[in-house]
């Protein structure tokens, strides 16, 4: 927000779960004094009853560029999702558009069979694309499923053709915030208190409302599968706390691994 007051721009959504209308609190999405503050754009705009995807972020931030540059407003890229980041800089694989019957089967499948089975299936199928990922990762597993059977090739394969950078590395500030480890894990601890104590477990308990598949992404945002197995009666109070902690853990964990691959030539601002 500092960047964008600064420079008079616009704060855009990176982060793959912040777009999720129903996941304001659970997601740290900013709130109402941060939007008076600074312009804000792809947050909270998606149902978390659909399967939002890098593509579908690509052409929103696409739009957002065009209405930031129409404004004379210089875009401040913002989030925690890497990927997109890399599709931004790199673009995405150029693979078909699949077809409606194949995505529906695919779709069905995972729910059928559940991600450990629909793992079986990849693995048995593309052993590459199997090994890549992670049993625990419907989504992905089903689209590599759905590339497969309507291209015919691997994902992998379609992975390895380069793709049209929607943002050019020359015409951007490509910068990390970056923590002592141990520190981001206080932190992580202590914004989960502050989740609940803002209202975080009545917003799982909307979603709970809702009765959306489990293979949903926004379902599958860190801390919330806790909270409903609480809600539900399956986990104490306690437990689904500590569980929701040790989750946010394991994934700033993934975090600063992608960092460390993907993300070496951007520049570190070790914030205090």
């Amino acid at each position: 927000m500092t960047l964008a007051e600064r420079h008079g721009g616009i704060v855009i959504n990176a982060d793959s779960m912040q777009v999720y209308r129903e996941l304001a609190i659970l997601t740290a999405r900013p709130d109402a004094n941060d939007e008076a503050r600074v312009a804000h754009a792809l947050y909270g705009q998606v149902p978390a009853r659909e399967a939002y995807s890098v593509g579908r972020w690509l052409e929103d931030i696409r739009r957002a560029l065009d209405q930031a540059g129409a404004a004379g407003r210089r875009p401040v890229i913002v989030g925690g999702t890497g990927l997109y980041f890399r599709a931004l800089l790199e673009g995405l694989s150029p693979v078909p558009a699949i077809p409606d019957d194949i995505r529906a089967h695919w779709r069905n499948e995972a729910a059928r069979r559940g991600p450990a089975g629909l793992h079986a299936v990849l693995a048995a199928r593309d052993a590459e694309m199997g090994a890549r990922l992670r049993p625990t990762d419907p989504q992905r597993i089903t689209r590599a499923l759905e590339v497969l059977e309507a291209t015919g090739l691997s994902l992998a394969v379609w992975q390895m053709r380069a793709g049209t950078p929607l943002l050019a590395g020359d015409e951007t500030e490509r910068l990390l915030v970056l923590r002592d480890r141990q520190e981001l894990f206080a932190r992580s601890d202590a914004r989960f208190d502050a989740m609940l104590a803002t209202g975080g477990l009545d917003e799982a308990r909307r979603l709970m409302a809702l009765d959306l598949s489990p293979l949903l992404p926004a379902m599958r945002a860190v801390g919330v599968r806790p909270l409903l197995l609480m809600l539900s009666g399956l986990l104490g109070e306690k437990e689904a706390i500590a569980r929701a902690k040790h989750d946010t853990r394991h994934y700033v964990r993934r975090q600063l691994t992608w960092i460390n691959r993907h993300m070496s030539a951007w520049k570190i601002h070790n914030e205090k």
